[in-house]
């Protein structure tokens, strides 16, 4: 009775064996490829819920506490929004890159 009930157990995975077997590669790669885009997925989630600011935010850096020169080194930063000026080449020079 004991070897009946083995004998069914085995039966029964045995297509799955054959399954494995045959399509091993193709699997690996399907369950890699899942892997890596719910990787991105996450990464994408978490990188877009980090740069929302919230408009109440208030700076806990306050005047006092930074000297005058970095302050104002810091106010004179623009926003990733914002344009950039052009670089201000030293006289006399001529850019080799531009026409």
């Amino acid at each position: 009775m004991e070897k009946q009930k083995k004998s069914t157990s085995i039966d029964i995975l045995k297509p799955l064996k054959v399954l494995s077997k045959r399509f091993h590669l193709t699997l690996f790669f399907i369950l890699i490829a899942a892997g890596l885009s719910g990787a991105v997925l996450l990464i994408n989630n978490t990188l877009k819920d980090s740069s929302t600011t919230d408009p109440t935010y208030t700076s806990s850096i306050n005047a006092g506490s930074i000297d005058q020169v970095t302050l104002t080194r810091l106010n004179a930063l623009h926003t990733s929004t914002q344009a950039t000026p052009p670089p201000a080449l030293p006289a006399g020079r001529s850019n080799p890159v531009n026409e």
